[in-house]
């Protein structure tokens, strides 16, 4: 059985290397990774950090392309 590892919003950001901020904003705005609601605690799935990581990977800047 494959374990689950969830991440506070300050061990997500380290983990991405971005500000707590910027995953708050995006929690708002959208466009950010998939995140899990505990009652009031906001958790990140690891693997659903990584899944977001590499949607994200490009070939160049040109219309964002995917890979």
């Amino acid at each position: 059985m494959e374990q689950k590892r969830f991440l506070n919003s300050e061990e997500a950001a380290d983990y991405l290397g971005l500000q707590r901020t910027t995953l708050e904003a995006w929690r708002c705005r959208g466009g950010g990774p998939r995140f899990v609601k505990l009652g009031r605690a906001v958790r990140y799935r690891q693997a659903d950090l990584d899944e977001w990581i590499e949607s994200r990977i490009r070939e160049n800047t040109v219309n964002g392309e995917a890979a």
